[in-house]
């Protein structure tokens, strides 16, 4: 009974779990920030030879872009982005479909109905049976 509650609360769209998403995206959006910062752009920093890209700039007639920062939050949008995508979107997709229970088709009507004297199968809309050629009702 709880797994059904607990199923049921995951796939409902209301306020409450739109608040949940958020406030676990919030913390799940530092965790990336953060490998993004204490893991990634080290060992980038190991391959390419700068420390961070926050100090990577460049200057336009005395004007400074700092663009490193961009880079850095772009890196770690790229990878909260990849992360969601296969850690909740696919996986809801794939739940969503497993759950999603193909109504089966109506049956067809009869094509055939009972000679009452014989039992051979005649048509419907026979008045008499082809086989003993008693009238059928």
């Amino acid at each position: 009974m709880a797994d059904s509650g607990f199923k049921a609360f995951l796939l409902r769209g209301n306020v409450v779990d739109l608040a949940v998403g958020v406030v676990i995206g919030g913390a799940f959006g530092a965790i990336v920030t953060a490998f993004t910062k204490d893991l990634l752009t080290p060992l980038i920093a190991a391959l390419v030879g700068k420390p961070d890209f926050s100090a990577i700039q460049f200057e336009i007639n005395g004007s400074k872009f700092p663009v490193g920062d961009f880079i850095n939050a772009l890196v770690s949008f790229l990878l909260i982005a990849g992360a969601v995508y296969y850690f909740v979107v696919l996986p809801v997709n794939a739940l969503m479909a497993r759950m999603k229970k193909e109504e089966p088709a109506p049956p067809a009507p009869p094509a055939t109905k009972q000679c009452p004297e014989c039992l051979s199968d005649v048509a419907i809309a026979a008045k008499r049976c082809a086989f003993c050629t008693s009238q059928i009702a």
